[in-house]
This record gives structure tokens, C-alpha cells and sequence, in this order.
């Protein structure tokens, strides 16, 4: 069961827009020491808040939710204590199906331990210039498409990491500064609401204040796709479904050439890294707070500082 403590702290990160990881204890065998209900926080830099076992399992439940967070899919994690019946070796102990994980833990000493890994990730945010009838109508659906929607101000407006998009649809009130903003930021998608005629003008302008082209390609303008639209509904409807595309796809320009995929979970890691412990055969997440040390110009990561001294201690007797 999460404490009040941890309940609050989730709800904290939830304000934040942060992703994290829910990991929570649903099965022991004993001997082990979590109970079934523990509950922790597994945060996008590695950090558990919480209890779910030891530093063995600590290790497992950190590596498979880092995983969790990137893919956004939850996942039942299994970890059992290695065994050594010739069966198999620690590196080759996975299986995963149905959304399961099963994993062998050389250093556990007994028992089992299932812990369901719930990522909470944060609804990409679409930022939305003007007070227009067109403008009102993103906001409306995309609420609806599960996208955090919000209006800013134009003159005044911050993106954060994560960010999925700017419309701008203002009529012309603030549009250079904010179209440039946008772009500045690196936001995938940047659309203007405008014709034609009046879209062209507005590149033409940011071209004269020294936008080069390749950023220029990035606008989308018309904003959206083309259905025919006519109604502020139906534009807003054109213009969320090229935001969907590029929050599934990546990236379309102008053009309508299609770039890598570049959008973010907000607060996540930029890909969930997994290395083997050398000397016990653990698979741990390489990230900042794991034991490391560098050898042959590569960084090597441990389970423990103990495994981390016995690598050292190897490799300087073999040197020596």
C-alpha cells in the first residue's frame, strides 16, 4: 500500500509534469524483505523513493522501469535467485512475453519477489497562441485526444522539455516572435493558422530578420492537414491530427518530408541503457547513480562496490 508521503510526492511530480515509475510489490516468497503492497517511486534519473527490497532487487526493478518509462508500457517484473544447475548463466536469464519479465538475480539470496512496474508519464503539452474561435477549438479537442492543451501568451510563453507543439492562431497578434520561439525551442510540430497568402508573407518576414530556411520548412502553414477545412472546428481538427501524426511518426515539414522521430517523454531518459556487472553478472541501468568506473576507455558498471573493487582489483593484478 503507497504511504501518504509517497501519494504526496506522486502527486508532486504529477504538477511537475515529471515522468516516473510506480513499482509496486505484488508477490514473496520468502525469505525476502519487502512484503507484498510496497510500494516505491522509480524517477526518470534512476533514483527510487521507496522500499521494494534490497540492492539486489533495487538493482532489477531500476533497470526494467528506466525501460518502462522509455516505452510507456507497464510490465510484470519476476526476479528470481540465479541458479547455478548448469541450466544457464546470469546473462542469459530473461524471458519476456505477455508483459512479463522474468529475471535471474545472482546476487538475491532466495525467494521471489514480482513487482508491477505502472509507468506515469505526463500528456505531451500543445501550446496555444490567440483567443480565436479556431484557437478555443484546439484546446477543446485536444483535451479530448489526451494531449495537455494549454493557452499562453505569446509575448511571454516558456517551453519546456517534452513539449509537443505550437499552434499558433492569433490573427496576427505576436506571431513573428512567437513562431521564432517556437523554432528556438525545437519543438517538433509549429503550425500557423493563416492563409496562404498572409502564411507566405510571415516566412518572408522571418527570412528578412535572419531565420534561415531550414527552420522556415519547419512551420506549417496553413497549420494542419488538408481536409477542406472551413469551420474553426474542422481547422482545428486538420490541424490535431498532423500534431497525432507527429507525436506516432515524427516530424513533418513543410515539404511534407518525414524527419527521425525526435519527440520526448518529459523528464524521461532519452533511452533506457542496460549493462552487465562484469564479475557477478547482474543487469543493471547504466545511469549516473550506478557503480562505474572506466577501463580500456569504456565505462563499466556494477551491481555493488564490491563487485566494482574486485573488477579493479583484477585488472591491476593483470596490469602489474
Amino acid at each position: 500500500m503507497i504511504t501518504a508521503a509517497l501519494s504526496r510526492r506522486a502527486e508532486e511530480l504529477g504538477a511537475e509534469g515529471a515522468a516516473f515509475v510506480t513499482a509496486t510489490v505484488v508477490h514473496v516468497q520468502r525469505p525476502a524483505s519487502v512484503e507484498p503492497g510496497n510500494v516505491a517511486l522509480v524517477l526518470a534519473d534512476g533514483t527510487i523513493e521507496g522500499f521494494v527490497g534490497g540492492v539486489c532487487s533495487e538493482h532489477s526493478v531500476r533497470a526494467y522501469a528506466l525501460q518502462a518509462l522509455q516505452d510507456g508500457k507497464s510490465v510484470l517484473l519476476r526476479i528470481l535467485p540465479f541458479s547455478e544447475d548448469g541450466e544457464g548463466s546470469p546473462n542469459d536469464g530473461f524471458t519476456a512475453e505477455d508483459g512479463a519479465v522474468v529475471v535471474q538475480n545472482p546476487c538475491l539470496s532466495g525467494g521471489v519477489i514480482e513487482v508491477f512496474l505502472e509507468p506515469v508519464l505526463p500528456a505531451p503539452r500543445v501550446l496555444v497562441v490567440g483567443a480565436t474561435p479556431t484557437a478555443e477549438a484546439v484546446l477543446l479537442i485536444g483535451a479530448q485526444l489526451g494531449l495537455d492543451a494549454v493557452s499562453v501568451q505569446g509575448d511571454a510563453f516558456e517551453p519546456r522539455p517534452g513539449d509537443l507543439a505550437l499552434v499558433v492562431a492569433a490573427h496576427g497578434r505576436d506571431e513573428l516572435h512567437t513562431l521564432r520561439r517556437g523554432l528556438e525551442a525545437g519543438l517538433p510540430y509549429v503550425g500557423l493558422v493563416a492563409s496562404p497568402k498572409r502564411g507566405t508573407g510571415v516566412l518572408a518576414e522571418l527570412r528578412g530578420d535572419g531565420v534561415p530556411d531550414e527552420q522556415l520548412a519547419r512551420i506549417d502553414v496553413p497549420a494542419g492537414l488538408d481536409i477542406g477545412a472551413r469551420t474553426p472546428a474542422e481547422i482545428a481538427l486538420s490541424i490535431l491530427a498532423k500534431i497525432v501524426a507527429v507525436r506516432r511518426d515524427g516530424p513533418v515539414a513543410a515539404s511534407g518530408e518525414q524527419h527521425p522521430r525526435i519527440v520526448a517523454i518529459a523528464g524521461a531518459p532519452g533511452a533506457a541503457a542496460l549493462a552487465v556487472d562484469p564479475i557477478c553478472g547482474m543487469t543493471v541501468a547504466a545511469v549516473a547513480s550506478t557503480p562505474q568506473t572506466v577501463h580500456n576507455g569504456e565505462t563499466v558498471y556494477f551491481c555493488c562496490e564490491g563487485c566494482k573493487s574486485k573488477f579493479e582489483a583484477q585488472h591491476e593484478h593483470a596490469g602489474a
